[in-house]
């Protein structure tokens, strides 16, 4: 194999497998890098019990929190990253988001970029990745230059019904915009299978709009594409003066050996823990606190999303299968005598017994399996977001072995408690308060802990100024020319969406960049088809040299 490309991109999620998509038909020789490989396709995708209990899919690798006690996080190395088990909820930002916002424990700080600037890759993306939805609905929502691929996945009769409450009672619920290859009419979400087991799960069928199958599989025939899977960048190498990557220093399959790759351009896109990861461990003489981080705010600003998921439990049975086509901003911004931005409620796929005893060990671990598995019948799901603020000391470190150390404090709790009681209102308009199988107003919640690595972003920020930023605005470090960085450490701040959609869009952008830099084009591929294609599976991939 050649050792020299054009661009090298770390990482195969929604940042580095979308801008690979972007760049591929520029004719650019392009090397992808995976640490993990492809998710292998078998029953247990479906099968609560692997997923939520076993921890199936789940990297066995140990991090350390601040106090240096080890856990495992809930992270996935896999040909398309984190979008292999995501929900596929691929939201927007507000434009607000874009913007300096007041929160109750500080500033969420404002992009260098705004929304009005940003929005056209907004459309890129919801095209590229085929999102279901509906434009106008939303009274939160920005400005849009283009509707939705597709429309909204309809709603099953009971989050009809819950909709169509919440308006009576004076709400504005919307139609979330979801990322699957779903035709309804050719095939109903209400009867399709695999949408019951989107969030959380990967999708046996590929029916999952996810970096995997819509930025990388149409890639691989490709000439000018190369993917290598098992292959864990360690470092970066660069010239004596620190201004140019000259290497990227990979080990295959955990083996020790070394490989070193060279190419015009390098993209980081391995996700906010380990791009800050590779970044500290890349420390030289020129660079002595990290690679591009003579600012110092590599690895700082960690943030992730303050979520909990709630599952209200009525007297109605629940027979919705695709249950995630539901979402609400009423108490996303301050107002209506809202000191602060509560956050956005969104439905969760449809819970089940077995889920619920994996996420909830200490709540359902004397509860008989088959009262679970009524409960869940009854049971509506809800997820609810609250915005993290970005600080300076919470950040990811590096130890001399290479292992990654979380320091994290909690921010906006009073806000996220204040989002649950607002949840806690709507459910009266929704028949979960009234009426209960428990004898009594049930929700079941969790809290989402930092090992779950949920939303993780920020800890390479892009702005205008070197001494507070990393990046630049078209994410190219300040210090070195050709190093660029396009995922979610990106984040000056991360909003209450999931942040996928926004990571993707970028993603595209940079891509963009890159190529016109090159002198290519990156020219615009058509929509992906709406069944995704098997027939392209590991065996047709190079891994290794």
């Amino acid at each position: 194999m050649a050792a020299e490309f054009d661009v090298i991109v770390v990482g195969t999620g929604a940042g580095g497998g979308t801008l690979a998509h972007t760049l591929a038909a520029s004719g650019k020789r392009i090397l992808l890098l995976e640490r993990g490989t492809f998710l292998t396709r078998e029953t247990e995708n479906w099968d609560p019990g692997p997923v939520f209990v076993d921890g199936r899919y789940i990297t066995p690798d140990t991090w350390y929190d601040r106090d240096g006690t080890p856990f495992q996080p809930q992270v996935h190395y896999f040909v398309g990253g984190a979008t292999k088990l995501y929900g596929a909820a691929l939201y927007r930002l507000r434009p607000e988001d874009f913007g300096e916002l007041r929160h109750a424990d500080g500033i969420s700080p404002a992009w260098p970029i705004d929304y009005s600037d940003f929005e056209p890759w907004y459309t890129k993306a919801e095209w590229l990745y085929q999102v279901h939805g509906m434009h106008g609905e939303d009274p939160t929502e920005g400005s849009w230059s283009r509707q939705y691929p597709w429309p909204p996945v309809s709603h099953a009769s009971r989050v009809q019904r819950i909709s169509d409450a919440l308006t009576a009672a004076g709400y504005h619920p919307f139609h979330a915009p979801c990322g699957i290859l779903l035709d309804e009419a050719d095939r109903p979400a209400s009867i399709c299978i695999q949408c019951a087991t989107c969030d959380g799960y990967p999708c046996l069928v590929h029916a999952k709009a996810d970096a995997d199958i819509i930025g990388v599989r149409p890639l691989l025939d490709l000439p000018n594409v190369t993917l290598l899977v098992n292959s864990e960048v360690v470092r970066l190498q660069t010239d004596p003066a620190g201004r140019t990557v000259t290497g990227v220093v990979v080990d295959h399959g955990g083996d020790g050996k070394e490989d070193v790759y060279t190419s015009d351009i390098v993209v980081l896109a391995a996700g906010a823990a380990n791009t800050a990861r590779i970044l500290l461990r890349s420390a030289s003489d020129s660079h002595p606190n990290g690679l591009a981080n003579g600012s110092d705010q590599v690895g700082r600003n960690y943030m992730f999303h303050i979520s909990k998921a709630v599952s209200g439990f009525g007297e109605e049975v629940n027979d919705t299968v695709f249950q995630k086509t539901l979402g609400l901003n009423d108490f996303y911004l301050a107002g209506d005598g809202r000191d602060w931005p509560l956050g956005n409620i969104q439905m969760l796929g449809k819970s089940n017994a077995g889920a619920m005893k994996g996420e909830e060990p200490h709540l359902t671990r004397l509860v008989p399996h088959w009262s679970l598995e009524e409960a869940a019948r009854h049971a509506v799901d809800f997820w609810l977001t609250t915005e993290d603020l970005p600080k300076p000391d919470n950040r990811i470190t590096v130890d001399s072995e290479g292992g990654i150390h979380v320091a994290y404090t909690e921010s906006n709790q009073s806000e996220a408690a204040g989002l649950y009681e607002e949840f806690r209102k709507i459910a009266n308009h929704t028949g979960l308060a009234k009426h209960h199988v428990l004898h009594k107003n049930f929700y079941m919640s969790m809290n989402i802990p930092v090992a779950a690595c949920a939303h993780q972003a920020g800890t390479c920020r892009f702005g205008s100024d070197p001494a507070t930023s990393v990046l630049d605005v078209n994410c190219k470090a300040h210090e070195v020319d050709n190093l660029y960085v396009a995922d979610t450490s990106i984040f000056p701040s991360i909003g209450a969406v999931n942040p996928a959609l926004t990571a993707m869009a970028n993603a595209i952008r940079v891509g963009e960049h890159i190529a016109e830099r090159l002198g290519a084009s990156a020219a615009a591929w058509a929509p992906a088809q709406r069944t995704a294609s098997a027939a392209h599976t590991a065996s047709a991939v190079r891994h290794g040299p």
